[in-house]
């Protein structure tokens, strides 16, 4: 009787559905907003609404090009977090749940998030 031995996954050749990376995306967004988007949108607003001077300097704060960036990564967060979630409750309501059409939502996800991204951090920024 031969047994079967463990398999060696080298998890660098497997090569991921797009379902399972806007899953994996959804996830890290959702960690992303709630360990860094949520302190620091507090933060900001309890400095922000505590005087004129803490109003300029959250205004300075935000106006460096390493806050943009963080602030643009969060909106990413945000919005990607937003369309996937809106995508995970059709699947719920099993709309959308036949292989194609998932591959295509998973990939009007991506697509939507990231235009939106662009637009809003053009206007924000």
């Amino acid at each position: 009787m031969k047994q079967s031995r463990p398999k060696y996954l080298n998890l660098t050749e497997i090569k991921l559905p797009m379902p399972g990376l806007v899953s994996i995306l959804h996830r890290v967004s959702g960690v992303g907003l709630y360990l860094v988007g949520i302190p620091l949108a507090l933060w900001m607003l309890q400095t922000s609404l505590a005087s004129e001077a803490g109003y300029a300097s959250v205004a300075a704060i935000a106006g460096s090009g390493f806050v943009k960036l963080v602030l643009l990564g969060l909106l990413w967060a945000f919005l990607h977090h937003l369309c996937a979630g809106i995508r995970f409750l059709a699947l719920d309501l099993h709309m959308g749940d036949e292989l194609q059409r998932a591959r295509s939502t998973s990939a009007a996800v991506l697509v939507v998030s990231l235009v939106l991204t662009v637009i809003l951090g053009a206007k924000l920024w």
